[in-house]
């Protein structure tokens, strides 16, 4: 059976919801901008819409992944005791930055051709867009993330920097580096906090919450290791300038024993050396120790820096011991803050998880216990408990104990609406009697569907029993057949209904045939289930109640059919009969309003009701008096008139 896509309204607040810049408006305007190839295609496939913010998700996580890689281009020549670069590090590093940054723009440009169209405020009569709140908002933070500053002073700054200026270009690439990274996290984090939980990248559960949390734990782990990395190759630099006043920098063909012998005793490997003057490395010492900072192995650096920083995070910076190097405390105490902060997240969601899932377990416990007495009580056959056990235990897997039908009935009926118009849009569609309905008739279809669920190689319906709901499959698998014998043959008929399909088409055609029958058609199919499925039913009667409000839609249908005349007059009688009950009762409630109105004035005022009787009766008695009055004066009158 046939399906109808998503219609542009519910296109639209899909995309608003799935779009990290900002709600984005498709209007006829986007014609004029060249653009209804774009919007047509999107809007056309739903899938693209979780492609698009798929896209999104990763170019942010990517993003806060391959900033820190600019920490591990230079390295410590422990031969020369000077520091150069890994080129090939350094050339990964820049192409991976500036196709980041390449996507960052071309998502702004989206932004600004589509995603704010200007708009008509009938309010204060001005043209306003949402391109002035994304520029007070979002803009500054998009420029100052997507900026090629670590690019500019990699290969231009830093690169070209010679001499006892080399130490101010590496701290001038330190501080590039994180002031330019807390705008991507902001990004990150408001892109998420807008979309994780509505779009499906990441459900709303305290599992996935705790999964989340860790992923960040680890994250943070990689920052702080290469920044750790980083700063312990500034401790060197900042070593060899003060202490035996060289240059840092490695010069081409660099070759000085008498140098090299200097800033060793200097600035030695290993802090802890007899001589007491030796430099302090602090909590970077252990950098020099491992032999990390002289490693040219990416892969090795990456992996114990890594380490570093989850053990620093884990201890919550206890086994850090710093120098007196201000810069270096600093360090030292976030990595202490950011620990904590962390930790006491992924507990918390953790054990909110762990709470939730034990308390579930528990409820499922006690309800399978109420089964099983249930069953017992009533002496059912062990294959019938073996099926609703198997039905339970579905149910409870599927819905993790929710009553979804209490939920959909307890919500507003905007909202219930606007549910099961989201979840049954496409079955509800295939029917092609619906196709061409008014959305008002939808709205009440949608409004008595009720959701329910089948396991797997179960019959629904068999051929010769009574047809009495509509299904709407939203998940899973049906199977249909049918056996029939025509001049003493017999042929059978099978196919299969999934996903957007439905089943019992002809209890429409009968409630549309004949409205005052009772009773429900014979189903002339077996339907039964080839996996576990979902669907929304419709009962006969809730059919029969929504037609015959809307009973004119389908006014085409009947008129083709040649008992018109027939199959009109009933569907008459019940518009006259609705028409009357609503007649009467607006009467009736009217006349109860006027007596309302007529006793709250209470006791302290004569009764408007008494005194309309009232009235009444004196103007009958007037008119009484009036008349004996006249014939009085009529029969004094009648003895003259006869002399």
């Amino acid at each position: 059976m046939g399906s109808v896509g998503p219609t542009p309204r519910r296109f639209e607040s899909s995309y608003n919801t799935v779009t990290s810049f900002g709600n984005i408006n498709f209007d006829d305007e986007l014609k004029s901008k060249g653009l209804s190839s774009i919007k047509k295609s999107i809007e056309g496939n739903v899938l693209l819409l979780h492609l698009w913010n798929d896209v999104l998700f990763t170019l942010c996580v990517t993003a806060t992944l391959l900033d820190p890689l600019f920490c591990y281009i230079l390295v410590v020549r422990e031969e020369t005791n000077c520091i150069r670069f890994d080129k090939k590090l350094r050339l990964t590093a820049v192409v991976l930055r500036s196709l980041i940054d390449l996507g960052y723009i071309i998502l702004i440009i989206f932004h600004f051709r589509i995603g704010y169209i200007p708009s008509y405020d009938a309010n204060n009569g001005r043209l306003c867009t949402r391109v002035r709140r994304y520029l007070l908002s979002y803009f500054t933070v998009d420029i100052l993330a997507v900026l090629p500053l670590p690019q500019v002073v990699i290969l231009f700054v830093v690169r070209a920097t010679k001499g006892s200026h080399f130490l101010i270009a590496i701290r001038s690439l330190k501080l590039v580096l994180i002031v330019q990274y807390l705008p991507r996290v902001f990004r990150v984090y408001s892109f998420l906090k807008k979309v994780r939980w509505s779009s499906g990248i990441l459900p709303n559960s305290a599992g996935a919450k705790a999964v989340y949390n860790l992923l960040l734990y680890m994250l943070a782990s990689h920052v702080f290791g290469a920044f750790w990395y980083l700063f312990s190759v500034e401790r060197r630099a900042t070593c060899l300038q003060e202490r035996c006043h060289s240059h840092p920098y490695c010069p081409r063909n660099y070759n000085n024993s008498s140098v090299e012998k200097l800033c060793m005793d200097a600035c030695p490997s290993n802090s802890s050396s007899n001589d007491t003057a030796a430099f302090n490395y602090g909590i970077f010492d252990d950098a020099f120790k491992s032999g990390v900072v002289y490693s040219t192995d990416f892969i090795w650096k990456l992996t114990y820096c890594y380490w570093w920083g989850l053990q620093s995070l884990s201890s919550l910076g206890q086994g850090l011991k710093t120098s007196k190097h201000i810069w270096e405390v600093y360090f030292a105490v976030s990595i202490t803050i950011s620990g904590l902060i962390l930790f006491a997240l992924l507990i918390g969601n953790l054990q909110t998880f762990l709470q939730a899932t034990i308390a579930r377990l528990e409820e499922m416990r006690l309800k399978g216990q109420d089964i099983e007495l249930w069953m017992a009580y009533h002496s059912l056959p062990r294959d019938l408990r073996r099926r609703i056990k198997r039905y339970e235990k579905y149910r409870w897997r599927k819905t993790r104990g929710v009553d979804v039908e209490n939920i959909l009935h307890n919500l507003p009926r905007d909202l219930r609406r606007d549910t099961t118009r989201h979840l049954c849009f496409r079955a509800i569609k295939s029917v092609s009697l619906f196709q061409n309905t008014d959305e008002k008739f939808l709205d009440a279809v949608y409004g008595y569907l009720k959701p329910t669920l089948y396991i797997e190689h179960n019959f629904i319906v068999r051929e010769g029993e009574p047809l009495d709901e509509m299904i709407f499959i939203i998940h899973g698998k049906l199977w249909i057949y049918s056996n029939s014998n025509r001049d003493g043959e017999t042929s059978s008929s099978s196919g299969s209904l999934e996903k957007g399909d439905f089943f019992g088409e002809d209890l429409l055609e009968w409630v549309l045939k004949d409205p005052l029958l009772s009773t429900v058609p014979i189903s002339t199919k077996t339907v039964s289930t080839h996996t576990k499925v979902e669907a929304f039913v419709l009962s006969a009667n809730d059919l029969k109640h929504v037609v015959s409000k809307f009973w004119w839609l389908f006014s085409r249908e009947l008129r083709n059919d040649p008992n018109f005349k027939e199959r009109f007059a009933p569907w008459a009688a019940i518009v006259l009969q609705a028409a009357w009950r609503r007649y009467f009762r607006s009467k009736r409630e009217k006349e109860n309003s006027q007596l309302a109105l007529a006793t709250e004035s209470g006791n302290s005022q004569p009764s408007i009701t008494t005194a309309v009787h009232a009235s009444r009766f004196i103007t009958r008695a007037l008119h009484a008096l009036n008349r004996r009055r006249k014939r009085r004066d009529d029969s004094s009158d009648l003895p003259l008139a006869r002399t």
